[in-house]
């Protein structure tokens, strides 16, 4: 929506991992240097962690992206909570073999089998399993297991896991020492400092064809970061929400204030003003969706009701006598907690309309 009102060539704080906006932090870069030493050492096992939000899967989609010029079989597993058996068959699948049906032992030749051919054509099988926090430990030891498939001497099979902060403590416990001797590397993703902040926003910014327009004061990178952390999906969120404020209200340069004004949107949206609000597409299009029944099951849109009720609220803060009595001061006084109101009930409807017009725009998309 906002792209053609900055002269964007798309949206830069899309949530969904695009390589194209990879920003190599150095933290960032450094994770990309274990997965590609990971590469050239053809066996073991890789292990990347880092918070939620912290770019995990962007690594990942990278990653994928320049396997198309190895000699790498490449598949994704994102894990749920899966047993032994199941991520056997999860792994078959990402291969594209068959496992339903089958028995476990079939399933374990099927997938030597396929190891073995891709080897003798001179490619190597490699497994990216991502949210492996969510891994039970025997699953773990069903993928260590997978690493014991050899010919000639040469490991067929090869895997990065890729969790958030808990995997690490799951990674110790018991019964998992032969997994760990063959971690040959990990690395744990930290958040951005306040000068990477900046520099993200401005990378990805650039990328959609960014020419200063809109512009940034320093407080208002400072205010950003502070907010988020330096995480870049809530980066992503908040900048995202920022540039739909900005062409709702014709805005070229965010200051302090005006991100204030987002992020206390924000926080309005959520309960407690205490949650992360880096909503993901499906949750956005689940929302969506289910606001779309209700308006179908009311006989009207939601946003219209709000509207209504939101203006029925001003008009009848608004219709409130002020007091004939009384010095001039107590009048203003009066006057002046009224315009207040007012004012807090516009924000609140001009914070509705931008949620659903961001939320209709995100949802034409899917």
């Amino acid at each position: 929506m906002y792209e053609s009102f900055y002269k964007l060539t798309t949206r830069p704080f899309q949530l969904s991992p695009d390589p194209r906006f990879f920003y190599g932090s150095p933290s960032h870069k450094r994770a990309m240097s274990y997965l590609r030493y990971g590469l050239t050492q053809g066996e073991g096992f890789i292990v990347i962690t880092g918070d939620i939000g912290t770019g995990k899967t962007m690594l990942v989609n990278t990653l994928f992206d320049d396997l198309s010029k190895e000699n790498v079989v490449a598949a994704q597993l994102v894990t749920t909570q899966l047993e032994a058996d199941d991520t056997l068959r999860m792994v078959a699948a990402s291969f594209g073999l068959a496992h339903e049906g089958l028995d476990k032992a079939t399933i374990l030749k099927n997938l030597e089998t396929f190891m073995t051919s891709r080897m003798r054509q001179g490619k190597r099988v490699l497994l990216l399993v991502d949210e492996a926090q969510n891994l039970p430990p025997r699953s773990l030891e069903e993928l260590r297991m997978l690493s014991n498939f050899q010919l000639g001497g040469r490991v067929l099979f090869q895997s990065f896991l890729l969790g958030q902060m808990e995997f690490r403590n799951t990674m110790q416990a018991k019964g998992l020492e032969q997994l760990r001797q063959r971690v040959i590397a990990a690395y744990h993703l930290e958040p951005l400092d306040a000068e990477q902040t900046r520099g993200y926003i401005e990378h990805r910014l650039r990328t959609a064809g960014w020419q200063g327009d809109p512009k940034f004061t320093d407080a208002a990178y400072a205010e950003i970061y502070k907010f988020t952390g330096g995480i870049p999906r809530r980066i992503n969120t908040l900048c995202d929400r920022l540039l739909l404020f900005g062409v709702l209200e014709e805005i070229h340069e965010f200051d302090v204030d005006k991100v204030k004004t987002v992020i206390q949107e924000l926080k309005n949206e959520t309960s407690n003003n205490d949650v992360d609000v880096a909503f993901d597409a499906d949750e956005i299009k689940d929302k969506d969706t289910k606001g779309k029944e209700k308006e179908k099951k009311s006989g009207g849109t939601l946003t219209t009701k709000r509207s209504q009720a939101a203006a029925k609220t001003a008009s009848a803060q608004a219709a409130q006598p002020i007091a004939a009595d009384g010095d001039v001061e107590t009048r203003l006084a009066q006057l002046e907690q009224k315009v207040i109101k007012l004012e807090e009930a516009l924000r609140r409807e001009s914070a509705r309309l931008r949620r659903a017009i961001l939320l209709s725009d995100d949802f034409g998309e899917l």
